[in-house]
């Protein structure tokens, strides 16, 4: 079933925030999911083209284990930059990995993936470091806003305008959400039918009555192939480091449900995990204990990849277009 927000932030501690500029010039923006303290946190990247920050230090054999914020920008690699700000406002508020003796002394620990949306806006408009101060400023716990806003601002999903989806699900009592910035090269939806292709994994009819017919459709130029989907996918469950992977991992799945193709050679894509609480997976103690814990984290990879495809059918219908980038809306009705 879905939860109170159907959104990353049913997720307990989850804060979400965008900025963004549209207009005079300017197409993109950033969005910051920021993090409880103690969060344990993993990504996976797949496709060609990735734009990342702070990635190898999630992997499992490396020292720091809990971030404290995850940020997504646009702006390609410029837009790397954001997650200075993301890390100002952290270090502001005493938030980070400890090196010193005094509270302030520490390391905030940001990773940050982008996505290319270059060509919505006038060259040298991206976002920056006050782009990231300004997302994290405004987290909330509350809904989170999708379509053309933050991250999704500029983005683009094969002939479509993209933008940023989010979903939630409850399994085995544990809250899984996913947040995603939809930019990928594949379309995202069937020509002839008008349906989104993870239009299957609908909850509660969440995504509301599919169009009787289409108005004109976009031609797709190819003009500027390079994209990427980011996006985080969280559970109020206590997870290693390795078992955050298996989550980000099983996320992708529901990326390439959702757009055709995937992970090109144009796309970076790169989905982050995070692990929020103190509750183990299983109570089962003795010789089966090991295969109770896979089975339940099994059902929470489900949930993962089932709610990451959700997100990116809420991000394609959420947006709104630009011009000459039509979104869902202006073509089907």
């Amino acid at each position: 079933m879905a939860s109170r927000y159907n959104a990353i932030t049913d997720v307990d501690g989850i804060l979400v925030g965008h900025h963004s500029r549209l207009g005079d010039g300017w197409a993109t923006g950033t969005t910051v999911v920021l993090c409880p303290q103690g969060t344990v946190g993993a990504v996976d990247g797949r496709g060609g083209a990735p734009g990342t920050r702070e990635t190898d230090l999630l992997e499992p054999e490396n020292l720091v284990s809990r971030v404290d914020a995850i940020c997504l920008s646009g702006g390609s690699a410029f837009g790397l930059a954001a997650a200075d700000g993301v890390m100002r406002w952290l270090g502001e508020h005493s938030r980070g990995f400890p090196v010193g003796a005094q509270p302030h002394e520490v390391v905030p620990i940001v990773p940050a993936a982008v996505v290319f949306d270059l060509p919505r806006s006038d060259w040298g408009n991206r976002p920056d470091a006050e782009f990231g101060y300004a997302a994290t400023e405004a987290a909330t716990n509350g809904p989170v806003a999708q379509g053309t806003v933050g991250a999704g601002a500029g983005t683009r999903v094969g002939s479509l305008k993209g933008g940023v989806g989010t979903a939630s699900v409850t399994v085995d009592g544990f809250t899984v959400g996913s947040l995603a910035v939809v930019n990928a090269k594949g379309e995202a939806v069937d020509f002839g039918t008008g349906r989104a292709f993870a239009a299957d994994f609908e909850v509660a009819s969440e995504f509301g009555a599919w169009p009787q017919r289409a108005g004109e459709l976009p031609l797709h130029t190819g003009l500027d192939d390079l994209n990427t989907t980011i996006g985080v996918v969280a559970v109020d469950a206590a997870l290693s480091k390795a078992e955050c992977r298996r989550l980000a991992v099983s996320a992708q799945d529901g990326l390439a449900r959702s757009v055709r193709p995937a992970h090109s050679m144009f796309d970076g894509d790169t989905i982050f995990a995070l692990a929020t609480g103190d509750r183990e997976l299983s109570e089962v103690e003795g010789p089966f204990a090991a295969q109770a814990r896979a089975a339940a984290l099994d059902r929470l990879c489900e949930a993962a990849a089932d709610t990451f495809a959700r997100a990116m059918v809420h991000g394609v219908l959420t947006a709104t277009g630009l011009p000459g980038l039509p979104a869902y809306r202006d073509v089907w009705h």
